[in-house]
């Protein structure tokens, strides 16, 4: 399997400029052959009174759209808006619609231009800093006003929100918010600026955000209807099914920890606390100013259509919706309640902590939480070779419903292709498919459906950083969906979701929500849902569910006809390999790899009066026996020819699957383990398990522990730790000489912290080009890492796994 998908070859600019006469006069086209092509030049150092050429690019992607429609309306030829390196600051989305389409079977790309890597951003740069408290070492920034961000990027990694922990014990939930309990935290009603805190609660399967409204004495009283909304139905606040973390956030005093900022948004003045060894006068800090970036979208009459986007970085977002009196009231996987429900009895607070008929009045009316970039009434749409990363909500948004998508038509996303992208270091997951509401599942008009969807060869790691409800990828309805052989790593919840609806929409309903009272609010359906022919084929996931639960790997609801699970490879699950959760249906698994579940290898929610069943699970291989729910011979099932084997001694089958997983297929050997030195036989290690920033790394004698696990990313980096934890090997301080210390740090992306691994067993750091040594040859424990001049010697060669 290969946690490094190699680059792929990218639209190449052969078309030379071809001029065209008349209207088209002053796009910057010269004539080459006789079928037409258009290039648009466009830099961020350049003119918009440019003529759009190499030598004289535009300067803005607005002026660089207007000139692209125009080339797209003659209809004779492609058009390629084509990106020169640099950083593009917007200040408003940019809005894509059927004017933006290829004509008569020719395509417009936006790509960037050969060796080029540029981005696209929604952020501003924050320079200017001055230290604001010497004894606390806060520095403050000015930002302006008019956008009250939630996320904050320093050097590429999502920095945290001043926030501090609440014990349950410390506070008494009430209807109206809560009561303090612990006496020392009396000083929480001196705060200013009451309304901006807010309340996070990381439960079950939802992370809920409450805006406080007042604090007086020892009563909190919380904003509505967000506090309504979030003590209303299943895994509330109150009552979630696995104990509650909570967190106050969003207030200066908050502000104590390295790498924590907050926001002044109405003196418009950014405070930040640098980690250690953090120069603010160097770092790249970066805050969002627009909610999303890119809206694909037309109407169902006419689609965006032929249009690709190539080679660009996205980033520099933030979703601001959690900030309103909504809060963000999460049911499941970015879905959430909005508004007063209608149906909620006034004591709720109570009665419906799990459930109750009202809350199931609420369910057709639930909103998606909106992607940084939206495909919506779209057609033969292609994203390859792309960066998402430092955006505040989900990355990509495929045929959501209206309310997620700012051409407000969702919805009806054809032919769309996702392919040789990365998502890493952003607030939600990185791609949802699919709506939720009754037009997803079944659609008043047909070119609603969301179909014929490719997602393919793409890397998504370290990600839902904030939402850790999101799914790495989502697929809610679709027909003819197709996931295959992507990289998935370091994920809260579920690796791959596919389905909603709890079958319930399924044909003839389900038993378990006619006994809710669902059918109360929404007939019970003869005909199928939108979602079937669904391939989920050749994923390598690692170190998914580490933070949430009720979740798997690979995760699917409801029925789904016509489809299979083949050929993936799950390592290191929090809690389940497969699960089929309430309504799966008709799913067809086989030649599965599920290593390292912390729970079942397979398990199906049959529980009440779900339907879940026809499940067929054949020749998987699994490190657990354990297997739920799915007896052989009942509900349609067949489970024969599993294959239970131990991770030290993989049978040659479950190992081609692995080889096989993750994009493009084929490649090394699994990329995580111990990394042990060839002179010494000891392992590379994280004195004393620290996960302290700046701490230099040794050999010590080889164990399991978890400072001794590194895993290569699809980015080239060595990681150790997961989740909140995860740090990268870095040469300290962008360090190129010899003996510069090799360290941990926080994953920023930059290339001190990308690694080679070669074939005699070195490891180059890619900015430098330097061996990992192990520092003059020493072979006792406790010798320090440093950076050096390669040179063949067994102190600089390596073995991972």
């Amino acid at each position: 399997m290969r946690h490094s998908p190699p680059g792929r070859l990218r639209a190449l600019a052969a078309a030379l400029l071809i001029a065209a006469a008349g209207a088209l006069a002053g796009l910057g086209a010269s004539p080459a052959h006789a079928q037409a092509q258009y290039q648009i030049h466009v830099s961020p150092t350049g003119s918009d009174s440019g003529a759009g050429t190499a030598a004289q690019p535009l300067r803005t992607l607005p002026e660089a759209q207007r000139r692209a429609r125009q080339a797209a309306a003659a209809g004779d030829g492609d058009v390629a808006v084509i990106l020169l390196d640099g950083t593009y600051r917007l200040t408003a989305p940019l809005r894509f619609d059927a004017a933006d389409s290829g004509r008569n079977g020719h395509t417009v790309t936006w790509r960037a231009a050969d060796g080029a890597a540029p981005v696209v951003t929604g952020a501003q740069a924050v320079t200017g800093w001055v230290l604001d408290d010497a004894a606390t070492g806060i520095y403050r920034a000015d930002v302006g006003t008019g956008f009250d961000t939630r996320q904050l990027y320093v050097d590429g990694v999502l920095a945290r929100r001043a926030e501090m922990s609440l014990a349950p014990s410390d506070i008494t939930l009430t209807a109206s918010g809560f009561t303090i309990r612990n006496s020392s935290l009396n000083w929480l009603s001196t705060l200013p600026d009451q309304r901006r805190i807010e309340l996070r609660a990381n439960l079950t399967w939802t992370t809920r955000i409450t805006p406080v409204d007042s604090i007086s004495g020892t009563t909190v009283t919380m904003r509505q209807p967000a506090w309504n909304n979030n003590t209303y139905g299943w895994d509330t606040v109150q009552n979630p099914f696995v104990g509650p973390r909570f967190f106050l956030a969003n207030a200066k005093r908050f502000l104590d920890q390295p790498g924590e900022w907050y926001l002044d948004a109405g003196a418009g003045r950014l405070y930040y606390k640098p980690l250690q060894g953090q120069n603010l006068a160097n770092a790249r800090v970066e805050m969002p100013r627009l909610e999303s970036l890119v809206q694909v979208g037309g109407t169902y009459a006419q689609p965006v259509h032929d249009l690709r986007f190539e080679g660009l970085t996205f980033t520099g977002t933030s979703w601001l919706h959690p900030n309103s009196s909504d809060g963000y009231a999460n049911q499941q996987t970015g879905t959430f309640m909005t508004g007063v429900q209608a149906h909620r009895p006034s004591d709720a607070f109570t009665s419906c902590s799990r459930g109750c008929r009202g809350f199931e009045g609420s369910r057709n009316g639930w909103s998606q939480t909106p992607g940084a970039v939206q495909v919506s009434a779209a057609e033969r749409i292609v994203f390859q070779d792309n960066t998402f990363r430092n955006l505040g909500s989900i990355a990509l948004g495929i045929g959501n419903d209206a309310n997620a998508h700012g051409t407000g038509t969702g919805l009806g996303a054809h032919d769309i292709d996702v392919l040789g992208n990365t998502f890493t270091e952003s607030a939600g997951g990185a791609i949802a498919v699919g709506g939720v509401r009754p037009d997803a599942h079944h659609p008043s008009d047909t070119r609603m459906i969301n179909r014929d969807i490719t997602i393919a060869d793409n890397s998504i790691y370290s990600t839902a950083l904030d939402y850790l409800d999101n799914d790495a990828i989502l697929a809610t309805y679709a027909t003819r969906l197709t996931i295959d052989h992507n990289y998935i790593a370091d994920m809260p919840y579920s690796g791959i979701g596919v389905g909603y609806g709890w079958g319930a929409n399924d044909p003839g309903g389900s038993q378990e929500y006619r006994d809710r009272g669902l059918y109360d609010f929404q007939p019970v359906y003869s005909t199928p849902t939108t979602l079937t022919d669904v391939r989920i084929t050749g994923n390598h996931l690692v170190d998914t569910v580490n933070t949430l639960w009720d979740a798997g790997c690979i995760y699917t609801l409801s029925a789904q006809p016509n489809s299979t699970v083949s050929g993936n490879f799950c390592d290191r699950t929090g809690q389940l390999g497969m699960y089929f959760d309430e309504g799966s249906r008709y799913l067809t698994v086989t030649g599965n790899v599920m290593m390292n579940t912390a729970g079942q290898w397979a398990h199906a929610n049959i529980a009440g009066g779900h339907n879940t069943g026809n499940l067929t699970l054949t020749g998987n291989y699994s490190t657990s026996s354990q297997i739920t729910g799915i007896p052989d011979g009942q509900r349609g099932n067949v489970v024969r020819n599993n294959t239970v084997f131990s991770a030290s001694s993989v049978p040659a089958g479950a190992a081609a699957i692995m080889e096989a997983a993750g994009p493009d297929g084929g490649g090394p050997a699994p990329a995580t383990g111990a990394l042990r030195s060839a002179a010494s036989n000891r392992c590379l290690d994280v004195p004393n398990q620290s996960t302290t920033n700046g701490t230099q790394l040794q050999i010590w004698d080889c164990w399991t522990g978890a400072n001794q696990q590194w895993t290569a990313t699809a980015a080239g980096e060595l990681t150790v730790y997961s989740g909140t934890t995860r740090k990268c090997l870095d040469a300290s301080g962008g360090g190129s000489a010899n003996g510069t210390q090799v360290i941990i740090w926080t994953c920023h992306g930059g290339a001190n912290q990308r690694w080679n691994r070669n074939a005699d067993g070195t490891i180059t750091n890619a900015a430098s080009g330097l061996c990992l040594d192990v520092s003059g040859a020493a072979t006792v424990n406790g010798t320090k890492i440093v950076l050096w001049s390669c040179n063949g010697g067994a102190n600089q060669r390596w073995t991972l796994g």
